[in-house]
């Protein structure tokens, strides 16, 4: 019966008009840049393992994975929602869907808000805390597109936005959030602050011309040096998060792996070439990836 389900669906041809409207939402989620849903993704996972000493149940796992994808999902439509009138002035973004007309608005908000309750849906399979923390979330996240016309700090926002899966995971956990999970928050918000601004170094000429306002342009000449001195912080903050949580020589062998990334980061983008910036900042997945291997093996062994 499966089979022959399986059979009619593939049978299934969606008319060209879907298949082009399907490609354009696609566009307007980020779908086919994934580096947002990794960078979402890495910290929620590292607070998972810990929560749970190294065994966090399969069905969190699922449920996190899977509000990661579509939290960022619908962050990126509200940040195009919001940069509507901006993105078609800024190189990188110039060929966004809503930027080229080719996402309505009504389309763009109407997907947000699709997108906003199949997440909200996954929380409900959470504690009340758990349920709590994530309206924060939402606000936060929703809000943030909008501080880049009223604040040099649209980055801070971010990072809170970027880390509340962390009490989240811990409050799905053990419903509660300990002292050195808010650390924890603590440190990915300023490892966010960091590689978003080397992100708003990409678009910094552009960013001048239209009026948003960014670390990137707040820091000024000194940009690397601040960022340097936050990945500090970021980075100490880790090594406080192992002492708390008992982890062994993997973990921090692991955050000596991510300084180096860090390292190299800063070292490409010496000149502040657009390419060399963006580069960067992908690279900040590998500290991710690398500071959760540190965890993992440090709970396995």
């Amino acid at each position: 019966m499966l089979r022959d389900f399986w059979q009619v669906l593939a049978k299934l041809k969606p008319s060209p008009y879907w298949q082009k409207r399907f490609i354009q939402y696609s566009l307007l989620m980020r779908v086919d840049r994934p580096i947002g849903t990794l960078l979402l993704l890495w910290p929620t996972l590292w607070a998972l393992w810990l929560a749970s000493d190294g065994v966090p149940s399969l069905s969190l796992i699922v449920i996190f994975s899977v509000g990661v994808f579509l939290t960022r999902s619908a962050g990126c439509v509200i940040n195009d929602y919001a940069d509507r009138n901006f993105d078609g002035k800024v190189e990188r973004t110039k060929t966004r869907p809503l930027a080229t007309g080719l996402v309505s608005e009504k389309e763009a908000l109407i997907l947000f808000t699709v997108l906003s309750l199949f997440a909200f849906s996954l929380v409900l399979l959470l504690n009340a805390y758990s349920i709590f923390l994530s309206i924060i979330a939402i606000v936060i996240a929703t809000i943030y597109p909008f501080m880049k016309r009223i604040t040099y700090f649209p980055q801070v926002v971010l990072g809170a936005a970027f880390s509340m899966s962390i009490p989240m995971a811990f409050a799905a956990t053990n419903n509660e959030v300990t002292q050195s999970a808010w650390l924890l928050y603590v440190a990915n918000l300023l490892w966010v602050l960091a590689y978003d601004t080397l992100y708003g170094m990409v678009d910094k000429k552009d960013d001048l011309k239209v009026g948003i306002k960014s670390t990137a342009i707040l820091f000024g000449e000194a940009d690397l040096q601040i960022i340097a001195i936050i990945q500090g912080f970021f980075l100490f903050g880790m090594i406080l998060v192992g002492a708390k949580f008992e982890l062994n020589f993997w973990y921090y062998l692991s955050v000596i792996g991510a300084a180096g990334f860090i390292a190299w980061q800063l070292y490409i983008c010496k000149k502040r070439e657009r390419e060399k910036c963006f580069i960067a900042f992908l690279n900040n997945n590998w500290v991710g990836a690398c500071i959760f291997c540190g965890i993992l093996l440090s709970k396995s062994f």
